[in-house]
């Protein structure tokens, strides 16, 4: 090949790199342009949001004045998993075994806790990688949360006596897993489960967390920002007085501050290591398989203004359930968002009562769950 001829071809070459490279350059701004303008309506309507009411404190989320037994359960990939068991133990009772979402902890369930611990044997347990619990050395799936969820049950529902499980969102989904994975035990060893504020599937690309009205060119970006948000491993903050981005993201438009700031605390404490994984893992959520296997009397919650897991999640489980004949009823709670056992305590609890009393009393033969 000449000279000439090899000048002209690294010319192409350094030309054919240079667009590359200028391609690369606007695809790389168009994409920062998109998310930028994603986040900055998030947290714009975030900031513009009406704030939390300051009514005073709620001694419903105090901390439980008997403290509770401890204890350790060895899981999947060796991770160990704190496990709390308050109220009796020597009662007939079935045990109500509380599992909590995505962030939270065992302090989750407070409300619930304060309320039925003096009479009824309840257990409280920290999520992998949650609270005092381990996250392990696994890569964290959802399948894993069944796999958890299976190695308490062993440890703390005596032999003869049934569960009543109780999930708040994640919780809802590691219930559901537990279910698909172990569907020939549920009606042996669960006698009604509460599902609250949850999915079964497609979580991720379903939330109501991006403002309506933005330009049209960010529509291709709103899966990149969900990603973003849940899966990237950076430290959230807590800043006294600026809770109002958790108040937008996880309660209603009139939770009182008090709940604010208890979960906001709660988000802020979890590893972000740990809400990264999990976030992960939640993106490839599908437990319908477990919510077919729920074969006893379970009852759907939601709060109307849940932009995480929004009302149409709960609707279609329902929906499944009722089919199923399994469904004991649909609670729509108005102007509640995703933390509705903290939102709606009093409310909750009420239901909570409702469900304990109808499996401390036999069914008639030939029964079915309320629809």
């Amino acid at each position: 090949m000449s000279k000439k001829a090899t000048t002209i071809r690294s010319r192409r070459k350094r030309a054919l790199a240079i667009a590359a490279g200028a391609v690369a350059a606007v695809g790389v701004g168009v994409l920062a342009a998109g998310v930028g303008t994603i986040i900055a309506g998030m947290l714009r309507d975030a900031f513009r949001a009406q704030r939390a009411v300051d009514d005073g404190p709620d001694d419903l989320l105090g901390v439980p004045s008997d403290p509770p037994r401890r204890m350790t359960v060895e899981t999947t990939g060796g991770a160990r998993l704190n496990v709390e068991w308050y109220g009796p133990d020597d009662t007939d009772h079935d045990v109500v075994v509380m599992v909590h979402g995505w962030t939270c902890n065992t302090a989750y369930w407070y409300p619930q806790i304060n309320h039925l611990a003096g009479h009824r044997p309840v257990v409280a347990y920290d999520q992998r990688g949650h609270g005092k619990s381990e996250l392990g050395r696994v890569r964290p799936t959802v399948a894993m949360l069944g796999q958890d969820l299976n190695r308490v049950l062993d440890a703390v529902v005596p032999a003869g006596r049934r569960a009543i499980l109780v999930g708040h969102s994640m919780g809802g989904m590691t219930i559901m897993s537990w279910a698909a994975q172990n569907a020939d035990e549920v009606s042996s060893r669960v006698s009604s489960v509460v599902l609250t504020s949850t999915a079964a599937t497609a979580v991720l690309q379903n939330h109501l967390l991006i403002p309506v009205g933005l330009p049209r060119y960010t529509k291709p970006f709103e899966a990149t920002v969900g990603k973003l948000v849940t899966s990237t491993p950076i430290p959230v903050p807590h800043i006294d007085g600026a809770t109002w981005l958790s108040h937008y993201i996880a309660l209603g438009s009139q939770a009182r501050k008090a709940h604010v700031d208890f979960v906001d605390n709660m988000i802020t404490a979890c590893p972000p290591r740990s809400r990264a994984g999990w976030g992960s893992a939640m993106g490839k959520l599908d437990v319908t398989a477990g919510l077919d296997a729920l074969r006893v009397p379970t009852t759907v919650v939601v709060g109307t203004e849940d932009r995480l897991t929004p009302p149409a999640h709960a609707e279609q489980m329902a929906e499944v359930l009722r089919r199923n004949g399994a469904l004991r009823d649909l609670v729509i709670m108005e102007n509640v968002g995703h933390m509705a056992s903290i939102e709606a305590d009093v409310r909750y609890n009420e239901l909570l009562d409702e469900v304990l009393a109808e499996t401390a009393r036999p069914e008639p033969a030939g029964s079915t769950a309320r629809s």
